[in-house]
């Protein structure tokens, strides 16, 4: 018989795999750490060969800690990060170009033509979200006015087109024709969630042709299988990333929300079947099981990790990331001074792309300390006026937060968000949760688990931050906060 999963969480920075068994254990781990290409100061790509050499090295890493072999597996799942389109040849199954990832910023002026399309409007409502720089909907656009090898492959109806979970089923075995999950359509920014198919017309002012695109499944599916070591493994299911570990967390409940901190901070709230139409929040169909959809919200601060990075190797005011919550310790509160971390813009709520960075309140008595105390300060203040927003707009009130990802390693800064928020904070010691939902999934696939009811529960123990502040301190705090993104935003606006 055949017990073990495996999940394959492909994203930015490495790739992970995970071999789970009948009970949800996790029987072995990999890692491999993935580099980026800089082209030119705009530009941010990586090579699809070492995307897929990564993600086998870590397969194989997983299945020897685990003791076992790929005739062991049941079936695997992929989840992928979105947002970095990978293109190929449909005849030799081999890239055309280098990805593009989603920090690229070459299309910032395709961007600026889009406002002026006289249907930009219906983007939001129709995609889930406003196609910026970062979207494959804009890279695709680019590579067919700048780059005559897609252009021609395009015409002769070879181009292939996905993010990295299609491409690695296609790298490492065979895929079942050319498909991807609702979640993973939806992150190219092309597919119109709603109607459930593409946009015919922003297909067509794009200049995508549709047959490069996959057809769109449910999240549970046949979808190929991955050829490890002459033994091959079948492919049942696909999701993104961050709706992943939404899904890993075990937040399948309307109100259940996590928050991962890397590079950013993104909150993800889940909705159940509810489609709101909202104007400032992204709005995704997460999963797609049995016909029965589950959406969700994502809001996401600009940086978080960049932030860290800046203070340790930008300002010189921490040596290293650990330093940030020791000094931040060392002081009862930020004396008044509010750092606003704007280094690219505000995100939810305030949606300011030319707010930048300050700092305000600066006395000849703060320390590095108050500025540490203030950067983390900031990260609480920026969650608790996300969670304000989702509930004004789309009526649903967040009870309390998981969280995950490199900040949420300090107890400090766990802590200073409960303060801002009012409401628990909770931290596993589980961290993988996105390539645990690949494998769980993948068990629903093969039969392992019926319903999302029958799925084992997170693994590890769970810590919990309660708020300590009172209500009057946290709206006080969140009311200077409020002036600091005030000022900041008029700072931006330009002159008339």
């Amino acid at each position: 018989m055949k017990d073990f999963l495996l999940g394959i969480d492909q994203g930015t920075s490495g790739s992970r795999a995970l071999v789970l068994d009948r009970d949800g254990t996790v029987r072995g781990y990999g890692h491999r750490s993935l580099s980026r290409i800089h082209p030119a100061a705009d530009r941010v790509e990586q090579d699809p060969l070492a995307v897929a050499s990564g993600v086998r090295e870590a397969i194989d890493a997983a299945l020897a800690q685990a003791g076992i072999g790929p005739a062991d597996l049941a079936a695997c799942g992929i989840a992928s990060q979105r947002g970095t389109d990978f293109v190929w040849d449909a005849g030799t199954g081999l890239p055309l170009a280098n990805a593009i990832t989603w920090q690229d910023m070459r299309t910032q002026a395709l961007e600026r033509e889009l406002r002026g399309w006289p249907r930009a409007g219906e983007c939001r409502t129709r995609l889930g979200e406003w196609p910026g720089p970062w979207s494959s909907a804009l890279h695709l656009t680019w590579r067919m006015a700048n780059d005559p090898v897609i252009a021609e492959a395009a015409r002769e109806g070879r181009l292939r087109a996905g993010l990295s979970a299609v491409w690695v089923l296609n790298a490492l075995g065979r895929a079942d024709g050319h498909r991807a999950d609702v979640s993973l359509a939806q992150s190219m920014t092309l597919w119109d969630f709603r109607a459930r198919e593409y946009w015919a017309d922003w297909l067509a002012y794009l200049h995508v042709p549709r047959a490069a695109l996959p057809d769109v499944t449910e999240t549970i599916d046949e979808f190929g299988w991955l050829d490890l070591h002459s033994t091959r493994v079948p492919v049942r299911a696909m999701i993104g990333d961050q709706q992943g570990a939404l899904f890993g967390y075990d937040c399948r409940a309307v109100g259940n929300a996590e928050c991962t901190h890397g590079t950013a901070s993104f909150v993800n709230v889940c909705l159940g079947d509810a489609a709101p139409v909202l104007d400032k929040i992204k709005l995704y169909l997460a999963w797609l099981l049995d016909g029965r959809p589950t959406y969700c919200l994502e809001a996401d601060t600009t940086v978080t990790g960049a932030a860290v990075r800046w203070l340790r190797e930008g300002a010189g005011i921490i040596t290293t990331d650990e330093e940030l919550s020791e000094l931040a310790e060392t002081v009862p509160d930020a004396a008044g001074l509010v750092f606003v971390p704007a280094f690219t813009g505000l995100n939810v709520p305030d949606d300011v792309r030319g707010a930048r960075g300050s700092l305000l309140g600066l006395t000849l008595g703060h320390t590095r300390a108050h500025i540490a105390r203030a950067f983390l300060d900031s990260i609480g203040l920026q969650l608790a006026a996300i969670l304000d927003e989702i509930d004004t707009r789309a009526g649903v009130r967040v009870a309390q937060l998981k969280v995950g990802g490199g900040l949420s390693a300090s107890d400090t800064a766990c802590a200073i968000q409960a303060d801002w928020m009012g409401i628990p904070v909770l931290r596993s010691s589980f961290r993988e949760t996105t390539a645990r939902a690949a494998a769980l999934l993948a068990g629903m696939g093969a039969e392992f688990w019926e319903r999302e009811a029958d799925l084992p529960v997170l693994p590890g123990e769970t810590r919990v931050f309660e708020p300590r502040i009172d209500a009057g301190r946290r709206a006080e705090g969140r009311e200077a906060w409020q002036r600091a993104v005030d000022t900041v935003t008029r700072w931006a606006a330009p002159r008339e």
